[in-house]
């Protein structure tokens, strides 16, 4: 498919399904609902491949077991170009053989969906199976040991982190986004 691409800008929609998931064998997303915008700009012999990505995707709740429901809206860039070799060590360039007629997106695509997953998903506070709680919570206490009570404890503490409200950014990482667009 790039080889015979002409000069200019090329768009190409997709829609992500549970089937996509299965197939890439991803155990933590289990359903979705994603739009893919492809926009490929072909120019002297460098492909600009930019993806916007949005929707919903289905996880497990770590806490309940639950099916969570969690928005992604996110946008991977990366520079594609024909070369000796494949060589992919540079974070925005990617080089292709040049026996190769085209490039399979799907796991560029896979790999920036995951990546927005959080490391722990739970629902907010309250919003967690009931029963399932109420079972947790049950055989929390019914041992009188010390590990019980710290355990506990430290579930409560983890409790407390997630009721609190999540700054959106990291101030660091505001920074070094300013010096990066600053350079632009």
């Amino acid at each position: 498919m790039l080889k015979s691409m002409p000069e200019g800008s090329h768009e190409f929609d997709y829609h992500l399904d549970k089937r996509f998931f299965t197939n890439m064998e991803s155990a933590d997303i289990r359903d979705a609902d994603l739009n893919i915008k492809l926009n490929v700009a072909y120019r002297s012999e460098v492909y600009d491949l930019t993806f916007d990505i949005a929707g919903t995707i289905t996880l497990l709740c770590d806490r309940c077991l639950d099916e969570l429901p969690f928005e992604v809206s996110t946008q991977y860039h990366v520079m594609v170009k024909y070369g000796d070799d494949y060589n992919d060590d540079a974070d925005d360039l990617l080089v292709i053989p040049e026996s190769d007629n085209y490039l399979n997106v799907a796991y560029m695509i896979y790999d920036t969906v995951a990546l927005t997953v959080p490391a722990r998903h739970v629902h907010p506070l309250g919003k967690c199976n009931r029963a399932m709680s109420a079972i947790l919570k049950k055989h929390r206490t019914r041992s009188g040991d010390e590990d019980a009570e710290l355990e506990n404890e430290l579930i409560d503490e983890i409790d407390d982190i997630d009721s609190q409200p999540q700054a959106s950014t990291d101030p660091r990482w505001d920074g070094l986004k300013q010096l990066a667009e600053d350079d632009n």
